[in-house]
């Protein structure tokens, strides 16, 4: 067996978030920072699979066997996890992993697991690439969602996404923004459950004109020719949200005497956010506790 080593970005959505489950077009981004998946062999039948932070310690280890999958590490959620995804990567295509010889499996992180980049979309389509199958198809079969952080981890540029009639549809943008030193990335120091988040988002009711609005947003941001023209849109989207999920802004919560624009990124209340203001305007943050401040050339291609 030849030795693989694949590769997948990670993601961060800038407009849609929620709404993108409703067919809203939604603004994604790769991330710099991403996720390797290596493939050689292993002297024992059974697929032997380690998996490293971006430190390069060990945080996950497990033995599954070649015909089902089977794992060691009984009772253990992200064993039991991995082996779903294998067996639906072989229902999509039954070759896949069909020889009989020993695997050995390691994935590297290049981001820290509760920034919220994308551990496990970049898994998935680490591994779809692996079994040549779908990744979409294999995301709705595993964890299922809209599929925005999948055409993330595909793409080298930005890509207007959008999720109808359960089929993603996505093309490349450029973002000529000639104000991207005025933009970073400030980590709210927790990991956000995006599938809680969902979750309550679908207790509400979501007008169509606001999905409609958000789309809007999303589809003028790439032609954005000015800061104020960007914290605008902003800024509307962050209100437009925030009567959606009757949640105040993460600005309003935490930053309420912040000068500038501050967006929220996926599901609100954790990950990063988007700020808008000078490099002298990141001690703010900082001086509140939020260490990890990125500037937006150092986290998006």
């Amino acid at each position: 067996m030849l030795k693989k080593t694949l590769h997948s970005n990670g993601k961060l959505l800038l407009t849609g978030e929620y709404v993108v489950l409703d067919g809203a077009t939604a603004l994604a981004i790769p991330t710099k920072y991403g996720q390797f998946l290596e493939v050689d062999t292993f002297k024992k039948k059974a697929i032997h699979w380690k998996s490293f932070d971006e430190k390069g310690a060990v945080w996950f280890e497990d033995f599954f066997d070649l015909k089902n999958f089977e794992f060691k590490n009984e009772g253990d959620k992200i064993s039991k996890t991995l082996s779903k995804i294998l067996r639906e990567a072989r229902k999509l295509n039954p070759d896949f992993l069909s020889e009989d010889e020993g695997i050995q499996v390691t994935t590297k992180l290049e981001f820290p697991r509760n920034w919220g980049l994308g551990t496990s979309s970049t898994l998935i389509n680490n591994i779809a690439q692996w079994a040549n199958v779908n990744a979409f198809q294999l995301l709705k079969h595993s964890f299922g969602g809209s599929g925005y952080d999948i055409a993330a981890a595909q793409n080298n540029v930005p890509v207007l996404y959008e999720f109808k009639n359960e089929t993603p549809e996505f093309k490349e943008v450029s973002l000529p923004w000639n104000f991207k030193a005025n933009l970073f990335f400030v980590y709210l120091n927790q990991k956000q459950d995006s599938k809680e988040g969902i979750s309550q988002y679908r207790k509400n009711e979501v007008d169509e004109k606001i999905v409609q609005k958000i789309s809007a947003i999303s589809r003028k941001l790439p032609n954005c020719n000015s800061l104020s023209e960007f914290e605008k849109l902003m800024n509307l989207h962050e209100q437009l949200i925030s009567e959606i999920i009757k949640s105040p802004t993460i600005k309003e919560q935490l930053f309420n005497d912040y000068p500038h624009t501050i967006k929220s990124l996926g599901a609100w209340g954790g990950d990063f956010v988007l700020a808008t203001g000078a490099e002298k305007d990141m001690d703010y943050f900082r001086k509140k506790g939020f260490k990890t401040v990125i500037p937006f050339s150092k986290m998006i291609y």
